[in-house]
């Protein structure tokens, strides 16, 4: 995915009815491939935030850009193609409980008309790989708390959405699961989804340290992250380094037999004595 900014807000102030508002001067973007935590107290204004991006509400004030497209001048009928590159992990998790586990993972790839081969392939493999193997036909009703979060995280990501949106996805799930969770949208983040990952855990935040939007009582400040990485970062970054280090001596290895080739092709020096 090509860098620029993915979502813009400037100067952008919410409130609901006539109260006061919840978010003030709210000015940031979102590089098109970047990773954030969104941090703050609650009552600070995150889910807020967070429904201003997936196109939930609409600002009181200010301007908010997505994909390119000023959201205040964009037809209503091309809203919904712009929130079809968006995937939301909700903190109430929002399944449908007449679904099986397969079937709520697998509802984005079937509105997109993705053949139902590859749809079983790649929901099967997300579901064993966030530990519900077990509970493919399973409805939202009869699973645990963490188990319908990892149901929910998996539909948000299967379809590789341009823009990731996550509210307290690890918050009801053990700590070991939440790292793992974290790795997958890593892995996610590394393919061009740009992720934003709303959190009061702030060890996973120092933990993994990807640069923190902080809101505090409606106003909201960028802070670097702590520069830490995950055990998994730091292991795909050292075998993408030393894979980019093995295509570069390649390429120097093919370019010093072009040189002896065409040095061999090359007329010898005082030819022309002899024409």
């Amino acid at each position: 995915m090509s860098k620029g900014n993915i979502a813009r807000f400037e100067n952008v102030g919410l409130r609901y009815g006539l109260g006061p508002e919840v978010l003030r001067d709210v000015t940031f973007s979102l590089e098109s491939g970047s990773f954030h935590f969104l941090v703050g107290e609650s009552g600070a204004g995150k889910s807020s935030l967070l429904k201003l991006l997936y196109l939930a509400l609409k600002p009181s004030r200010g301007l908010i850009s997505l994909f390119g497209a000023d959201i205040a001048t964009t037809p209503r009928p091309q809203l919904p193609a712009l929130r079809r590159q968006i995937g939301v992990v909700f903190q109430e998790f929002r399944l449908l409980e007449h679904l099986s586990a397969f079937d709520n993972v697998a509802l984005p790839l079937r509105v997109a008309g993705i053949k139902e081969a590859d749809v079983n392939r790649h929901v099967t493999e997300l579901l064993e790989w966030v530990g519900l193997k077990d509970h493919m036909k399973s409805r939202p009703p009869t699973l645990s708390g963490g188990q319908q979060q990892r149901v929910s995280i998996a539909r948000a990501v299967i379809a590789r959405p341009k823009l990731l949106l996550a509210d307290e996805p690890t918050g009801n799930v053990d700590d070991r699961m939440a790292l793992r969770l974290m790795h997958l949208f890593e892995e996610l983040n590394r393919l061009g989804t740009t992720i934003v990952v709303a959190t009061h855990n702030m060890a996973l935040v120092d933990g993994l340290g990807y640069p923190i939007l902080r809101l505090d009582a409606g106003t909201l400040a960028t802070v670097a992250g702590s520069g830490n990485k995950s055990a998994a970062r730091e292991w795909r970054e050292s075998r993408e380094s030393a894979e980019q280090q093995a295509r570069a001596q390649a390429r120097a290895r093919r370019e010093r037999r072009r040189g002896e080739t065409d040095e061999q092709d090359a007329d010898p020096p005082g030819i022309e004595n002899f024409l």
